[in-house]
């Protein structure tokens, strides 16, 4: 697993080894250790914990848990996904930090998010008071960042954040195709919006900005025929045709909510199948493995990452 030099700046916690190009978390416990050895070849995981114990998994009510994993695919370019699964004390309040990053045409733009993105919209003045409209300025300033500094016309990614504040408000964004599903009471209720250009609402967005949506006999819906998405950070090329701006959702985490299923685009193929696929399981960790086990049976041949979170 590698990491830019920004991201071991930002965090001491993380330990760039040498010898087998993988960053070890000094504050990870045995169990995510583990993984991140097993996933050497496959993912990108943040994890930052502020506590200063080493229960790296619990929010610190002691009700909230998280599980993830990541698995590269077949595809032939190399791990294009990056995640965040982060608790962090901020003016008082218990924040759980959850992404996925779902890089196309190279990592770079996942990358950045991963390092960025949350930093970004925790420090809009009016997160607290306005979080929808603090969110998405903060969306758009880190597009321009990317678009600016990072990446040319090619290459971007798409994104579903949550935050989770003292285990009982859940503030969801995306744009692009990864997902995010609250499961409650034995249903999964699917929280993002998959911004597929082909929906009558996204292909009139690409065509009011003077673009076009090509759908060829066999392919999906490609943005100018070249993107399978209307929304996106990055992908300089499209910038004038596309847009980061997100959908956003504000949700309350009650006693009848069992989890928060998070993933890339590789792994969905039913929510309610995902839900039942590990409703019964208590612990996140096995969860988010078995969500993937179960896409690998599928024969998916994207990256795919997942991260659950449990509430217990």
């Amino acid at each position: 697993m590698k990491a830019s030099k920004s991201q071991l700046r930002r965090n001491p916690s993380l330990k760039f080894d040498e010898e087998s190009h993988e960053v070890k978390n000094t504050r990870l416990s045995p169990t995510d250790i583990l993984l991140n050895k097993m996933n050497e070849k496959a993912g990108h995981g943040l994890c930052r914990e502020d506590a200063e114990d080493d229960d790296d998994k619990e929010l610190p009510s002691g009700k909230v848990s998280h599980g993830f994993h990541l698995v590269r695919g077949k595809m032939d370019h190399g791990m294009e996904d990056y995640i965040v699964t982060e608790n962090r004390k901020v003016n008082g309040y218990d924040l759980g930090l959850y992404a996925i990053f779902d890089g196309h045409s190279g990592r770079e733009v996942a990358e950045y998010l991963q390092s960025h993105l949350f930093d970004n919209i925790l420090n809009e003045p009016d997160f607290w008071t306005n979080p929808k409209q603090a969110v998405r300025r903060a969306y758009k300033a880190t597009n321009d960042e990317i678009l600016e500094k990072v990446v040319g016309s090619r290459g971007g990614s798409t994104a579903v954040t949550t935050i989770l504040i003292n285990g009982e408000k859940l503030i969801v964004a995306n744009v692009g195709d990864s997902r995010a599903v609250l499961c409650r009471d034995g249903v999964a209720k699917q929280i993002t919006v998959d911004h597929n250009p082909e929906t009558e609402k996204e292909k009139d967005l690409v065509e009011s900005r003077g673009g076009f949506v090509l759908k060829r006999p066999g392919t999906v819906p490609l943005v100018d025929g070249q993107l399978a998405m209307k929304r996106a950070f990055g992908d300089g090329k499209l910038k004038d045709h596309i847009t980061s701006e997100p959908d956003i959702k504000v949700k309350k985490i009650d006693d009848e909510t069992d989890f928060i299923i998070l993933a890339s685009d590789g792994l969905w193929k039913s929510n309610q199948e995902a839900y039942d696929c590990i409703g019964e399981l208590d612990d996140a960790q096995e969860a988010a493995e078995k969500l993937i086990e179960e896409a690998l049976s599928r024969e998916s041949y994207d990256d795919v990452s997942c991260i659950v979170v449990v509430f217990h």
